[in-house]
């Protein structure tokens, strides 16, 4: 059998043109490896990559420095110098992360994943997982199915990966079993049954000694399957797939050059598109035709999935980054209030109610968590009870966006139905989920267009809209200078309305007490509340501690730009406690009270408020007088 090696150094030493169009043409398989810890996964790796020749520089070089054929004692070399690399990655960490190599074959190009085994990495193995086609599960010969392995499992049926391939690894140390192989495979399968997983590929292999990697092996004559490779390069992937479903483009940019170009760009995710088709821009429901399919190449008759262009139009359609392009006749829903499932990648745990942000595709929105319906025991798989995910759990949860966005299910389209979720103080990325599907009464409750608006009920009374939000310490003098703050407006005939944090508890808030998630779903809610008072058009005054710059944020953006006032009461914690009017730090110091603000609960000072009070140098009086005179412009 002539290696497929040497055919393609001879088909690059007689035309180049040819070697590079068929490598050009060659279709792109991404998979991980994942499963328990020391199944190795790493071994496999250094396997595929020896038996491809795509090896490192030096091995390569070694490779070729004699001959084009090495005896069996110098692969042996080889592979273990490759081994023992990829082991050093492990143990400097790397691992840890998500390690991707690239590799190819004579029919197909590879990026692997090699993905951590341990559980406390599973958000790392999550990020492998996103975007591969196909999963190869590795099982230890002589351990079986653990709880790794079954975890693992679930996670890529969960993001949807429905290649799936059961690697029984070290048969050399079962003595190639066919009894071992059959009882694993007949445990997975149990298993996968229970998940919904509907079917997958098992082989016997050795990772370290090569059996059933590119050949059939002489240790196992009671398999005749395929081997991983040869199932790895016929395996369908994701991109034909796509190619059948629907047009999607989610809008990357606006392309305009000059005055007479105007094209829209991005990837295309699902379907294809020729010029005259029929398009529709969602949100919005504009449609037009579609005159030009532009590339760095040229212009082309069609594009497919996978494919990044900008499309040209026949009408002056409004279409902006976030937007989506489809066929007219077949669009995707746009929803504001979706079932998710929702993995949290991050050690602090997620907050029921705080805004985040959320992005889809191209679009980013602000997004609020409610508690979640239950969390999934993966090594169970039962669904348990939960009051917020921590780290590397998994949960169903309705989620609420601040604005329709354009959506598909996860499981039919990965781009328009998974997300990541950002916290919107550090940016850093906590969680990943997917769109399920959107709530019935989302696409039933619509907002109403009402003849009079917040200008006229500002201009009834003559003066323009603000909240006026009060933040400190529990004792610092909000309430004080707040009432003194809306006796001075009030005397001013000016329209005003205080909500103070004690009385709303007594209505309102009644049934909200002061852990995290609580105090996100108190100011939340008096948030919704002083936006409507705004919009009647009255100056709204807020005395609550918010100890949260994020909750104090997703506020501010409820509101017009300028039209919330964050006032900074500063008082020194222990001029606070010093006063201590209703005796809280007292009890808070005796344990009495928990989660009691500035003791065993963090107050986050704000950055940049528009007026800050230091009640140490300035009495009440004075401090009203300068809170008024800058919401009026006089200061």
């Amino acid at each position: 059998m002539t290696d497929p090696v040497y055919v393609t150094e001879a088909l690059i030493a007689e035309d180049i043109d040819a070697y590079l169009d068929q490598h050009q043409h060659k279709t792109m398989l991404r998979f991980i490896t994942c499963g328990s810890v020391d199944d190795g996964k790493s071994t496999l790796i250094g396997r595929l990559l020896y038996d491809s020749k795509m090896i490192f520089e030096d091995q390569l070089a070694a490779l070729e420095s004699d001959s084009k054929k090495v005896g069996t004692q110098g692969q042996e070399i080889d592979f273990a110098l490759l081994v023992d690399g990829l082991a050093a990655e492990r143990e400097q960490g790397i691992t840890i992360d998500v390690a991707y190599r690239f590799f190819n074959t004579e029919k197909r190009k590879f990026i692997v994943a090699d993905c951590p085994g341990h559980e406390q990495y599973t958000r790392n193995m999550i990020t492998g997982a996103s975007t591969a086609d196909l999963a190869v599960i590795l099982v230890d010969a002589r351990k079986g199915v653990l709880v790794q392995t079954r975890r693992h499992s679930y996670l890529c049926h969960l993001i949807g990966i429905r290649n799936l391939v059961l690697a029984v690894n070290k048969m050399d140390l079962v003595d190639y079993s066919q009894e071992v192989f059959d009882q694993i495979v007949a445990d997975y399968t149990a298993f996968a049954s229970s998940i919904g997983i509907e079917s997958f590929t098992a082989l016997p292999i050795s990772g370290f000694k090569g059996d059933n990697i590119t050949a059939l092996s002489a240790n196992t004559p009671w398999y005749q399957g395929p081997t991983l490779v040869e199932h790895l390069e016929t395996v369908e992937v994701n991109s034909a797939r796509d190619a059948q479903r629907p047009f999607r483009l989610p809008v990357q940019w606006v392309n305009r050059p000059n005055l007479d170009f105007r094209g829209f760009s991005g990837l295309i995710s699902t379907g294809s598109v020729k010029p005259g088709d029929q398009v529709r821009v969602l949100p919005s429901g504009k449609t037009s035709t579609v005159t030009r399919i532009v590339t760095m190449d040229g212009d082309l008759d069609e594009a497919v999935a996978g494919q990044s262009v900008t499309l040209c139009f026949a009408d002056e359609v409004d279409c902006s980054r976030g937007d989506v392009i489809a066929l007219a006749d077949n669009p995707p829903e746009a929803a504001d209030q979706f079932e998710a499932t929702i993995v949290w990648l991050n050690d602090d745990p997620l907050h029921v109610g705080r805004a985040y942000w959320m992005k889809l595709g191209t679009q980013m929105v602000s997004v609020t968590v409610q508690q979640p319906k239950y969390a999934v025991n993966v090594n169970t798989m039962d669904h348990v009870a939960a009051k917020t995910l921590e780290l590397n759990a998994i949960g169903v949860a309705t989620i609420t966006t601040d604005k329709p966005v354009v959506f598909e299910p996860y499981a039919a389209n990965r781009t328009l139905g998974g997300f990541i979720l950002i916290d919107k103080m550090t940016n850093s990325t906590v969680g990943a989920g997917m769109l399920n599907f959107s709530l019935r009464r989302a696409q039933n409750v619509h907002w109403q267009a009402l003849d009079i608006g917040r200008e006229a009920h500002a201009g009834l009374k003559n003066q323009k809209p603000a909240v006026l939000w009060f933040t400190g310490l529990s004792g610092s003098g909000k309430s004080t200078i707040a009432n003194m703050v809306e006796k001075k407006l009030h005397r001013m005939n000016r329209h005003t309305f205080l909500l103070d944090g004690d009385n709303v508890r007594h209505g309102l808030n009644k049934d909200l007490g002061f852990t995290e998630a609580d105090r996100i779903e108190n100011i939340r809610r008096v948030g919704e509340v002083a936006k409507l008072m705004a919009d009647a058009g009255l100056i709204v005054i807020t005395a609550f501690i918010s100890p949260f710059r994020a909750d104090r944020d997703m506020v501010r953006k409820m509101l017009p730009e300028g039209e919330f006032i964050e006032v900074f009461i500063d008082t020194p914690l222990a001029v606070a406690e010093e006063r201590d009017v209703k005796g809280l730090y007292k009890k808070a110091r005796a344990g009495q009270l928990k989660n009691f603000t500035g003791i065993d609960s963090p107050y986050e000072v704000p950055e940049s408020a528009e007026i800050r009070i230091d009640t140490t140098t300035m009495d009440v009086e004075e401090a009203a007088d300068l809170i008024v005179n800058t919401l009026l412009g006089d200061g």
